[in-house]
């Protein structure tokens, strides 16, 4: 029997006929390449020199440019006024070292070194009383404000209606729209003494409520405004979070016979998770500012040693009292700090394997 008629009664294949093959070898598992009958390597032929990792590097980075050039030019306006109005004014950091006088240009104004960070190093009570209103205010919001967003997305993903659940977003978006200037306007003008609750109040003869001007609840009421005014919209980043979440990874849960509150601990909690700590440390960053407009705005019935915080103390005393070295000179040494405490905190993220800010290095 042929070695074909084997093949197909065995349904075996033969790639490779035992025999001579045309060009004279001989096929099977001793067989040589042309050429190397006598056990030499092949000739070699001319040596190409390996071509540069540098060269392939250049082109593919010179072939993405031209693949996005489109895109390129569309970002460069905002780039453009990013460098304009972000980086450029990092030059006048050098007024923190200097006596700076208005009507002189940065450079002819004399230079005083540590000067003007006498303020810090030496303790000043105006300074320290602002900083601790700083501290004790970001941590009221870290601690109160910062959660407040993440339940309500939870809350809201598991509504089941979708008409309701646009009907409360909408309603949760809107005062992020309205300025502090309407805020606080808003407050008073309920929680004021001559405001809509008092009035009420004294007409049927209830006790009033003295919120507005009170220094002990100075901390409760701007508090209370930050909830109102930006929780619902920070609710977006983390409902999108949850809406890439499979659907099969709750369907498992409910499989195995786990509720609702499995789902939210298994599923949804670690699917948020590395947003929830690029926010974090997003708002580490901004511990030392809990902003000028909302605090300024309701100093006057409140008083400085309670409602100053850094901001404010820069532009009182910075600004308002001609101080403008030790100004800046605050205000260096606030970025200084919250770029520290971003740098360390995406640090600490990466040693418990999150990403953070960007990927370890």
């Amino acid at each position: 029997m042929t070695s074909s008629g084997m093949s197909r009664r065995t349904g075996l294949a033969v790639d490779h006929p035992v025999g001579p093959d045309p060009d004279g070898a001989t096929g099977g598992a001793g067989t040589t390449a042309p050429g190397d009958s006598a056990g030499k390597p092949p000739p070699a032929g001319p040596a190409v020199p390996p071509r540069s990792r540098t060269t392939s590097r250049s082109l593919s980075s010179w072939r993405r440019f031209k693949r996005d050039r489109f895109l390129l030019l569309l970002a460069l306006p905002g780039v453009v006024l990013v460098l304009l109005f972000q980086y450029v004014p990092l030059i006048g950091n050098v007024i923190a070292f200097k006596d700076y006088q208005p009507y002189l240009t940065i450079w002819e104004s004399p230079w005083v070194g540590f000067d003007n960070f006498d303020v810090i190093f030496n303790g000043d009570p105006a300074f320290l009383n602002a900083l601790t209103n700083t501290l004790v205010i970001s941590f009221l919001q870290i601690a109160l404000v910062f959660p407040v967003p993440i339940v309500l997305a939870l809350l809201l993903n598991s509504l089941l209606s979708e008409r309701i659940k646009r009907v409360v977003q909408s309603v949760l978006y809107l005062p992020h729209f309205m300025s502090w200037v309407i805020v606080v306007a808003l407050f008073q003008h309920m929680l004021g003494n001559a405001g809509l609750y008092n009035t009420w109040a004294r007409a049927h003869d209830l006790p009033l409520l003295s919120i507005i001007g009170d220094p002990d609840l100075f901390l409760a009421l701007i508090t209370s405004q930050v909830v109102w005014k930006d929780a619902g919209w920070g609710t977006i980043i983390f409902l999108a979070a949850i809406s890439r979440v499979d659907l099969e990874l709750f369907e498992a849960v409910a499989v195995d016979g786990g509720g609702r509150l499995r789902q939210l601990w298994h599923v949804t909690l670690p699917a948020i998770r590395p947003v929830v700590i690029l926010l974090f440390i997003l708002k580490l960053g901004d511990v030392l500012s809990v902003g000028f407009e909302q605090i300024f705005l309701q100093q006057g019935p409140v008083g400085l040693e309670a409602s100053e915080v850094l901001d404010t103390y820069v532009y009182n005393y910075g600004i308002a009292g001609g101080n403008w070295g030790t100004s800046a000179a605050v205000g260096l040494v606030k970025g200084l700090v919250g770029a520290a405490l971003v740098l360390g905190a995406n640090k600490v993220a990466h040693l418990f394997g999150e990403r953070g800010l960007y990927a370890k290095w």
